[in-house]
């Protein structure tokens, strides 16, 4: 399959490349208005007992402001008849048919509505229309909004700080691509040692970019996408491209220099390394995809923008860019740097990556026992994570719409969370005692009816509590409000923020083992079929979470406990969301077996043509080594520049991701896997009987089939053992073929290499 794909993009190579740029216009132009078609939520789960409470409470109340206006004076209080005269004026300039309900301390007569001071008053605005139009809305009033003299009129409230972190992620994104581009061309020159040959995986990480937007614009007219997606689709879809083409166009330059021509190159090189892209973004995608197991239209955004991401890098990977070498052939290497050139050309023999293996399995125990311990003493601090939501805070301190919500929750009565309550069924004296025993739980600052249903058969309780809300104490607080015996004959659900985390909390810890088992059934599954082995997927996989211990250890340290806050930019809220270990186990645990198929595409191959463990991993370590560090400094490259945006979890998951990359492509893959590997020896590819028979029918080959040839005169095929070796009659050679690791001997009518080369595999 993958021969043929290469003859077709050599044959049909300028066909390949008109599609690539018709469908990459197309992209240019309409996927792009992916931007506009997103949302800014989606991590409550539908089902749950906090999602139902709010939407009774919104039948009731209607829903929750759209935004609010934070009016203040230095000068003047609330009680000066020129602060209301103002505050008139402000609301004023809100066309009628633009609002739905515009609620001030003067209309409501709410205390709450005033700060301490009484210099600061707000205004809550509810659009008119659905909730979905209301951003639109809010984008033809908001120009109409101006202070009056003396005073400051501050814009906040959910549209406003939504569109607040629409504007920081597509900010973030032009900063990111402006910082990894350069860095990362400059390095792809180093490793090529030529401009063009560097300039390929640009292209191919651009189209791949540009194609993800455009199947993520598909997918928001059949369900909503979150926003945070796009940060996902431009780094996976240009960090995958980079590592997919920086393989393809490597095995293709050293298929050059060994003597082929450029369609046996390009052949070969689809039928080696364009199988193994396949195989890896296939366990990507399979990682990634575990999180549609979630209900959270957030897991769903980010598995349908990476799986787009995935999907659209390798179809390039597979397509364009072979079409694209077929085009320059010998020209990629062309306006090489001579300076470069020596370092460039050492890709395989025995150089430093072949002595670091055979100096690592020389003593395979002492780098295990040493190993194993750091990673675990590195993920300790996992043991004590508290998990917490995403709020305000996730924006950068100078966003206008954070310093409405912290202003308010400082300045004002009441301010703070609320624990919000909704009774069905109750009587008014049941209802009169029920809000009395929730004013004498303990934390408890009152308790009050702010709303009921025209029948009064619904009632909305909110009780007042001034502790965070993903403190312990505060979701204790909340289990005692569930625990709360309910009025005779009424229903209850509470709802708030604290229990949608209590809510997202139960819901992550009821999905996750479903999500391991098929992550790990999957990948051990492809890995089965890729490498013929039933210890290797098992190794790779205790391997992946070695690394991914790591990583979240230092989520708790940096982003809980605040490490680094004023380096990274952020605010420590004291907890981790409780959404991104989990995206970044996705993420990651799909990048490091990335690697590992890298690495051991080239260790099975020399396993099968010497049948020498020890050989065959210093070999296949000396041959991607290169490859793979230069493919994890550039995928950090492009995370990390993502990691210094302005969205606090967008920076937790490139923070997690670049500490995962790094620890699985430096201690993992070049320390561990050998010393492993070197203990568990000849059992790497060990295969029971029924199982070997499996994989010689449906394993994933390194390389294509090859049509049958004829054997020289006299020569005869036969099969011998499981292991291709054994004791032959005089005049028997045999010989281990690379398509066929279970060993086939002949038995030649000339010398061997004769029949080495009549026999391919």
């Amino acid at each position: 399959m993958f021969a043929a794909l290469g003859r077709a993009s050599f044959r049909y190579r300028r066909w390949f490349l008109a599609a690539t740029v018709l469908l990459t216009v197309f992209a240019a132009v309409w996927g792009t208005g992916v931007f506009g078609k997103l949302s800014g939520d989606g991590f409550n789960d539908t089902h749950s007992e906090s999602y139902r409470a709010s939407a009774a409470a919104q039948a009731v109340l209607g829903r929750d402001p759209d935004a609010v206006l934070l009016i203040s004076n230095p000068r003047l209080t609330v009680d000066d008849q020129a602060f209301q005269v103002a505050v008139q004026d402000v609301v004023d300039s809100i066309p009628s048919g633009d609002a739905d309900t515009v609620a001030t301390y003067w209309s409501t007569a709410s205390p709450a509505m005033v700060s301490h001071d009484r210099h600061e008053t707000y205004v809550a605005i509810r659009f008119a229309g659905s909730a979905d139009h209301a951003g639109d809305v809010y984008k033809r009033v908001a120009p109409r909004i101006h202070a009056p003299a003396g005073f400051t009129v501050d814009k906040g409230g959910n549209v406003p700080l939504n569109q607040d972190i629409n504007h920081q992620v597509s900010k973030d994104i032009g900063r990111a691509e402006g910082l990894s581009f350069p860095v990362v061309l400059a390095l792809l020159v180093v490793v090529f040692g030529g401009l063009v040959a560097a300039s390929l995986p640009l292209a191919v990480g651009g189209v791949a970019i540009l194609g993800a937007f455009t199947v993520l614009r598909v997918m928001t007219g059949f369900t909503s996408v979150s926003v945070f997606a796009i940060n996902i689709v431009t780094m996976l879809g240009l960090g995958l491209a980079i590592d997919y083409a920086l393989f393809v166009v490597s095995r293709f330059r050293e298929e050059l220099r060994s003597g082929s021509d450029v369609e046996q190159a390009l052949v070969t090189t689809m039928s080696t390394a364009g199988r193994t892209i396949a195989v890896s973004a296939v366990t990507v995608g399979v990682s990634l995809s575990s999180l549609l197991l979630f209900p959270q239209v957030f897991f769903r955004s980010m598995a349908l923008g990476g799986v787009a991401a995935v999907g659209v890098a390798v179809l390039a990977s597979l397509t364009a860019l072979p079409a694209l070498l077929a085009l320059l052939g010998h020209r990629v290497d062309a306006l090489r740097l001579p300076g470069l050139r020596r370092r460039e050309r050492i890709t395989s023999g025995r150089g430093l990556w072949y002595r670091i293996a055979q100096s690592v399995m020389r003593r395979p125990v002492v780098y295990v026992a040493v190993i194993v311990p750091i990673l675990l003493l590195a993920g300790s601090p996992f043991l004590r994570v508290q998990f917490g939501g995403v709020d305000y805070r996730a924006l950068p301190t100078k966003a206008e719409s954070r310093q409405v919500a912290e202003r308010i929750v400082a300045d004002f009565p009441g301010g703070g969370e609320k624990i919000r309550v909704v009774v069905d069924g109750a009587s008014p004296t049941g209802l009169e005692r029920y809000v009395g025993e929730l004013k004498a739980l303990p934390g408890v600052n009152g308790a009050a009816v702010t709303g009921s249903s025209a029948s009064g058969d619904r009632a909305v309780v909110d009780v007042a509590q001034g502790l965070d809300a993903y403190s312990s104490q505060a979701r204790s607080l909340v289990t005692e409000v569930r625990h709360l015996p309910p009025p005779p004959g009424a229903h209850v659900e509470v709802g708030g923020t604290t229990a949608n985390l209590m809510d997202l909390l139960h819901t992550l810890g009821a999905k996750l083992p479903w999500m391991a088992l098929w992550v790990f059934s999957a990948t051990f599954v492809l890995l089965f079929l890729a490498f013929g082995s039933l210890l290797l997927p098992l190794k790779a996989i205790v391997m992946n979470m070695l690394s991914l211990t790591a990583s979240f250890g230092a989520l708790v340290w940096i982003f809980q406990d605040g490490h680094l806050s004023g380096l990274l930019g952020f605010t420590s809220t004291g907890t981790v969301e409780a959404t991104q270990p989990i995206l970044i186990l996705a993420i990651a645990f799909g990048l490091s077996m990335d690697y590992e198929v890298f690495l051991l595409s080239r260790v099975r191959e020399q396993w099968d043509r010497t049948g020498d463990n020890t050989l065959a991993v210093a070999t296949g370590l000396q041959r991607t080594g290169r490859i793979i560090t230069s493919a994890a400094v550039l995928l950090v490259v492009v995370i990390g520049a993502f990691a210094t945006g302005g969205i606090s979890i967008i920076k937790m998951v490139g923070v997690g991701m670049v500490v995962a990359i790094v620890v699985d492509a430096t201690i993992v893959r070049a320390l561990l896997v050998p010393a492993t590997m070197r203990l568990m020896g000849r059992a790497n590819w060990w295969l029971p009987r029924p199982l070997a028979a499996v994989w010689r029918r449906f394993g994933i080959r390194e390389g294509d089939e090859a049509a049958p040839v004829a054997l020289p005169a006299g020569a005869t095929l036969v099969t011998v053992g499981d292991t291709g070796r054994g004791i032959f009659p005089d005049g028997v050679t045999a010989i281990r073929c690379e398509a066929d690791p279970m060993g086939r001997t002949v038995e030649p009518a000339g010398t061997v290499d004769d029949v080495a080369t009549a026999v391919r595999g």
